[in-house]
């Protein structure tokens, strides 16, 4: 008797984390970057960073986080990345729900694991700065000290 409770018990556990999102799915995924014009640099508020676009991270989909992207020349740009729950992290949480799998419910969402980084590919347009402020920064370093205004 005892030895049949603890089959179907393991059995009951093997269903629950065999539906899993943190086990079918993981905790990171692959993110995209793509800017016009290519090239930017690439910093994230979670910390990652690439020296020019398109970029690949391998994320957590656990938190949102904001991306910049710069270049020479051009105005920097922000995006927020979002999260947000998934078909197939749905159903892993589903599928730990109908086998009773509450551990698995926990370890889903609080990993993240159900969730799913939008928008992925990021697509991030730079708009050229003004070149009447290039020009004004360019002709302010070029003039020497006590010159400025004097006319020959």
């Amino acid at each position: 008797m005892k030895l049949s409770i603890r089959f179907a018990a393991a059995t009951a556990l093997g269903f629950s984390l065999g539906a899993c999102a943190t086990i079918t799915r993981g905790t990171t995924t692959s993110f995209v970057v793509e800017s016009t014009p290519p090239g930017a640099t690439v910093r994230t508020s979670s910390g990652f960073s690439c020296p020019a676009t398109p970029c690949v991270f391998k994320m957590p989909r656990k938190d949102p986080f904001e991306v910049t992207a710069s270049k020479a020349g051009y105005k920097n740009a922000s995006s927020y990345v979002r999260t947000q729950i998934a078909g197939a992290g749905g159903a892993g949480m589903a599928g730990n729900i109908i086998f009773g799998g509450i551990i698995g419910v926990g370890v889903d969402a609080t990993s993240g694991a159900m969730n799913d980084l939008s928008p992925n590919p990021l697509h991030i347009v730079l708009e050229k700065k003004d070149a009447e402020t290039i020009v004004d920064k360019a002709a302010a370093g070029a003039s020497a000290p006590g010159t400025q205004g004097i006319t020959q």
